[in-house]
């Protein structure tokens, strides 16, 4: 009976450490993200605002591009972006918001801030909500349009809607943010 008992404990043994040297590594194995590229848009953006803001921007807003009305070509309008960034936000650290005015006068620029010329814009016409650095339309990312009669509405992220994002950060925010 005693030798029974002592194999039993003994293949009980056996069994747990083999269970244990294999669940272990399991658990502890998380995937690690791919290191990310210092020349990334986000990447420095974020750098730039943790390192010279303290990790927030409130309620920043900036004229962006003039392009031509797509409805109208004869007519230009601007884009006028509004971006917030809180690093202490686990989901949408970065959020961009664009609306489009009639292109923008110097002698508007003198009578109206730049909050005002937003607010005239009455609408959003996009949002960019960034997570983490990286390409935009990663896990975590959300892009919104404004439909033809209704509000902003998920959109799925395409190469063109990429392209726009990457340029608003790095020929818009970057710039300006970097001069203040």
């Amino acid at each position: 009976m005693n030798e029974l008992r002592t194999r039993t404990l003994a293949m009980t043994t056996l069994l747990a450490g083999v269970l244990v040297n294999c669940a272990i590594p399991l658990g502890l194995a998380k995937e690690k993200a791919p290191p990310v590229d210092t020349n990334d848009p986000t990447y420095r953006l974020y750098q730039l605002l943790d390192n010279n803001r303290a990790g927030k921007l409130t309620d920043f807003y900036l004229l962006a591009d003039v392009y031509r009305d797509p409805a109208n070509p004869k007519e230009e309008l601007q884009h006028i972006l509004k971006a917030d960034y809180d690093k202490a936000r686990m989901f949408g650290k970065l959020q961009i918001l664009v609306r489009s005015v009639g292109k923008i006068l110097p002698d508007q620029l003198k009578a109206y801030s730049t909050k005002e010329l937003f607010d005239f814009g009455l609408s959003d016409q996009e949002k960019y909500m960034k997570t983490e650095p990286g390409a935009f339309g990663k896990s975590g990312d959300v892009y919104l349009k404004a439909t033809a009669d209704g509000p902003l509405a998920s959109t799925p992220v395409t190469d063109e809607i990429r392209k726009s994002y990457e340029l608003f950060v790095t020929q818009h925010l970057l710039p300006a943010l970097e001069k203040k």
